[in-house]
């Protein structure tokens, strides 16, 4: 894709006044939970693909913790073990096809898709860019014949939709009104704090000058700015700020984020940009990862606004959690992982 977009010079005052002090990390239990509960959902759900694209898979001892999503079978003496879907898996697999299948789930992925190439007005990422995000995008499996195929005016062409080249953050601020009241592209970022979280007093005077700062859109190229001014960090905040938003669960691993931003040309400055901004982006370490999250896409530990596929990725979950346990020969008891129950049912599951 090879896009043209304008680049409006932008004649800013460019200073550094960032306060040279330790922001200090609050750990956010909610966000990390909504982190950790999909620990081996990404894991669980490739296997369920790769199974269902291979019927003959052999057996691994990754199955044998989730009895409710792959059933261990051998199919004759002699021959290595196999594994197969649950009929409540295969349930699950129909509604999540039914999602990547219809018209408006397809358009709504190709559309976050062709935004995240335009970001900084780059037009084009190598495409082990976009595997490393596919998971975080909603991307379907093998989504380069399924998908992007069907839509050659994204992807062939060059000329670009303006509408597409629209941050979340602008087209919030549009519709709530707001650009009457405010200063013209004086958009802040919203923020928010975990209890126990306590900004020095001349750390947060420094955060309210930044946020009053002009937003330039994460759609234009602003590299002609110096490295290391404020204008420039609120760029760098804005670009990753629309990377979160274009995924479906609004996180993403650091690592990936790293990757697209050295291809970018960003090298430090987003690593720098999510330390000294603990108000907009958390990074929590659960699921032995770093994982980047939008802090105000979440209510606790549930997102805000909740995307078809998150919606089917907490179904899998549900029943990823639910195990067989068996207290006495006879006696089956299912229950959900973590969660105990008094109540025994012979000889059926619950």
């Amino acid at each position: 894709m090879i896009l043209q977009i304008t680049i409006i010079p932008h004649r800013f005052t460019q200073i550094c006044a960032f306060i040279d002090a330790k922001v200090k990390w609050v750990r956010d239990p909610y966000l990390d939970f909504a982190v950790q509960r999909e620990k081996n959902l990404k894991q669980v759900i490739s296997l369920k693909n790769i199974i269902i694209s291979i019927p003959t898979t052999t057996i691994s001892k990754f199955f044998e913790l989730y009895p409710y999503v792959f059933i261990q079978f051998q199919p004759s003496l002699g021959l290595h073990p196999h594994v197969k879907i649950t009929s409540q898996a295969l349930l699950l697999h129909k509604e999540e096809s039914t999602i990547h299948n219809s018209r408006l789930h397809r358009d709504d992925v190709v559309k976050r898709l062709a935004k995240l190439l335009m970001l900084i007005g780059v037009g084009k990422f190598p495409l082990y860019v976009i595997e490393r995000l596919q998971w975080d995008l909603g991307l379907p499996y093998r989504f380069i014949p399924t998908l992007l195929a069907g839509y050659p005016e994204y992807f062939q062409v060059c000329s670009v939709k303006d509408c597409l080249t629209v941050s979340e953050l602008k087209k919030r601020e549009s519709l709530e009104g707001n650009f009457g009241r405010r200063k013209i592209n004086h958009i802040p970022f919203p923020m928010s704090f975990p209890r126990g979280f306590d900004l020095k007093k001349k750390v947060m005077n420094w955060v309210e000058e930044w946020q009053d700062l002009p937003y330039i859109s994460p759609y234009e190229n602003a590299f002609h700015l110096a490295p290391n001014t404020d204008q420039a960090e609120k760029w760098v905040v804005a670009v990753l700020h629309e990377l979160l938003y274009l995924t479906i669960s609004k996180k993403t691993e650091k690592e990936n984020i790293f990757c697209l931003g050295d291809y970018l040309g960003f090298g430090y400055r987003f690593k720098k940009a999510i330390a000294h901004h603990p108000g907009i982006f958390y990074v929590s370490n659960k699921i032995r990862t770093q994982t980047v999250v939008l802090r105000e896409a979440y209510k606790k530990d549930f997102l805000v606004e909740k995307h078809p596929l998150m919606g089917m990725r907490h179904q899998y979950l549900h029943l990823m959690n639910k195990v067989i346990r068996k207290p006495r020969p006879g006696i089956i008891l299912a229950s959900s992982r973590g969660k105990s129950s008094n109540i025994t049912f012979a000889n059926k599951e619950v």
